[in-house]
């Protein structure tokens, strides 16, 4: 529960309150002021000297000298104190005045200025540049943060040392200051994840980015930034942000000690320079759910401990399978096993270590890293939408923006949306190339771990051709996923300003093509579609304009409006409308052939029968009927 105190110091401060109040559930306005919607308090100091720590955030209407002076005896560090804005009774200017970035102040302050149609100030160096806030990464990526210093060096001014000495915020903040002052930056990302993604997309000019520690060259660097699951030692300060992506699975002895245990996992963990800060989860075989090591070491952690079945172990392939373990417990493998179910990975970082402890009893260990998290190649075919750059997903624009190779039909998609790409990109038209050149090209850019974008035209789901590709990956065994995007029938239907399902005319669409060179399924002729009167969607069929028009005459009216639409959204793009007898003609007369959608329905420009959704009388969940005249 985020609690906020809206402290007013004049009659339109509170009036400014109350109504800012709505945006916040959990708000409450108190002033010096009588009003009977407000909680009344005797001084602002009295307020504060018992809630000042009570809320989140603190939110003053008034002078920003009051705002200052009452919060002065109170103030702390930015870790702890609440996010404290200021704004002016009228709702013009919204400042952050103390943790704009831990405490949410800077966010809370663009909230407000919405809510007011007011300016937010924001005085955070990194906010102004528009660079990353490094104290407010973590939390937003869900890592965890550990400073280390470098060397003493003239420009830092920071000793050597761990992160203890200095402190680790006044360290904290010497890094964050080498940031914000653009000195030379190396970023390294060896694991991936919406956060990594965030980086690559908005890295600034004075920081470069790599993917493995041995190809940064420390001598060119002030400061290393290290989104990471292991400990990495640097001549210069490191900031390391752990993700939480390493998944262990362990077996053991009996009643092994929890203390050797333990123990035993940290000198693993740091002889292979892992950082336990990513650790994920603990998963063993079910006999040892009650295993009281594991349950502490868990706890100790603060991660899950997760245990599985004979079976559910017995469905992984391991490295190090063990007939010892298969004739006592009915399993190949614990630790391997485990790990690889754990993080949905077939490959392990750490294969199966067999310790034993100073007790004498044993335990194994093995590790795997989150199969979404591993750094290795990655296939994603983007829909790019009808034509216009505009119109690309966010997500598919910000594929483009981190992509390695792009892959893009030429014919069929702008160039436009190449642009998007990073610097040092490979982007090439796949215009003239086979599938199988296609294919050797970006498993060649795959085996090295890139990021592979496949862009088709408008959603890749309609007449993409993208399932031979798919079915060459799996074959490969290479991974892919699928972005979609905005289909030419859906652009059409906004250049048309028209809604293409209209209440008691037609509530139906059907997407297909006439029969040319590639035949249709028999079921599926137009004319037997046309038997529906649907709004239909004719594709890739301009070529063959008078037999879809003869066929769709079977059973649309002559007089069925129709839309013909040639390169919808781009900047050539020609749009012509008429009744379906001329179809073949309208085409014909402006010689349409290729990337030419027809469109034929009633639902075209149609104007009438109003939805039950939105009537008055319509009773759903979010609103109870009544009937009302209008």
């Amino acid at each position: 529960m985020n609690k906020t105190a809206i402290i007013a110091s004049t009659d339109s401060g509170v009036e400014l309150g109350l109504r800012i109040m709505k945006e916040f559930p959990h708000a409450v306005v108190v002033s010096t002021r009588i009003h009977e919607q407000v909680t009344r308090i005797p001084a602002i100091a009295v307020f504060l000297q018992d809630n000042y720590r009570k809320f989140d955030n603190l939110v003053f209407i008034g002078a920003l000298g009051i705002c200052v002076r009452s919060i002065a005896p109170h103030l702390e560090d930015k870790h702890t104190d609440p996010a404290v804005i200021n704004m002016d009774d009228q709702g013009h200017f919204v400042q952050a005045v103390v943790s704009g970035h831990e405490g949410g102040a800077n966010a809370l302050a663009a909230k407000l200025a919405r809510a007011t149609a007011g300016q937010a100030v924001i005085t955070t160096s990194s906010d102004l540049q528009q660079l990353w806030a490094l104290d407010t990464l973590a939390a937003e990526f869900n890592w965890k943060v550990f400073v280390k210093s470098g060397q003493k060096d003239s420009t830092s001014g920071i000793a050597p040392g761990d992160h203890h000495s200095p402190t680790p915020a006044k360290v904290f903040n010497q890094l964050i200051s080498l940031f914000v002052n653009k000195r030379p930056t190396a970023v390294l990302l060896d694991l991936k994840d919406k956060g990594t993604q965030y980086l690559e997309r908005t890295k600034p000019a004075f920081a470069d980015i790599y993917y493995a520690f041995e190809e940064i060259d420390l001598s060119k660097y002030e400061l290393l930034i290290a989104i990471t699951y292991k400990n990495y030692e640097a001549p210069i300060p490191v900031l390391h942000y752990h993700a939480p992506v390493l998944n262990i699975g362990m077996g053991c002895s009996r009643d092994i000690e929890p203390e050797l245990l333990e123990q035993s996992f940290r000198e693993q963990f740091q002889s292979k320079g892992l950082a336990v800060a990513a650790l994920k989860v603990i998963g063993s075989i079910d006999i040892k759910a009650d295993e009281t090591a594991f349950i502490a070491l868990a706890a100790t952690l603060g991660v899950p401990f997760v245990t599985f079945t004979a079976d559910e172990l017995n469905t992984q392939t391991v490295p190090n399978a063990s007939e010892v373990v298969l004739s006592k417990l009915g399993v190949h493998s614990v630790s391997e096993a485990s790990a690889m179910l754990l993080s949905g990975n077939t490959g392990l970082l750490l294969e199966k270590q067999k310790i034993t402890v100073s007790s004498g009893k044993k335990h194994t260990l093995a590790i795997a890293i989150d199969k979404s998290a591993a750094r290795k190649g990655e296939v994603v075919i983007v829909g790019a939408g009808p034509g216009d750059a505009a119109l690309i997903s966010i997500k598919g624009k910000q594929l483009l923006e981190t992509a390695d190779l792009i892959l893009y039909a030429g014919s069929l998609v702008p160039e436009e949306l190449t642009h998007y790409a990073k610097a040092g990109a490979v982007v090439r038209n796949s215009a003239s190339m086979t599938l199988e050149d296609q294919i050797a090209l970006m498993e060649a850019h795959y085996a090295k771990g890139h990021l592979i974008v496949r862009l088709q035209s408008g959603d890749p789901s309609i007449y993409g051709a993208i399932q031979e590709q798919m079915t060459i990956f799996d074959e490969k065994g290479m991974e892919y996923a699928i972005v979609p995007g905005i289909s030419s029938f859906q652009a059409a239907a906004a250049y048309l300003k028209s809604e293409f399902t209209i209440p008691e005319v037609v509530q139906s669409i059907i997407l297909t093509r006439g029969a040319g060179k590639t035949p249709l399924p028999e079921n599926e002729k137009l004319n037997e579609m046309a038997r529906h009167k649907a709004t239909m969607c004719i594709f890739l069929s301009a070529t063959i304009a008078k037999s879809v028009q003869a066929q769709l005459l079977e059973h649309y009216a002559p007089e069925t409006p129709v839309a013909v639409l040639y390169r919808v959204t781009w900047k050539d793009e020609a749009v012509y409308t008429g009744q379906l007898k001329d179809l073949a003609q309208i085409i014909r007369d402006n010689k349409l052939t290729l990337t030419t959608l027809v469109i034929v329905g009633d639902a075209i420009g149609a104007r009438k029968n109003r939805s039950h959704l939105y009537s008055p009388e319509w009773k759903h969940t979010f609103r109870t009927g009544k009937a009302v005249k209008i």
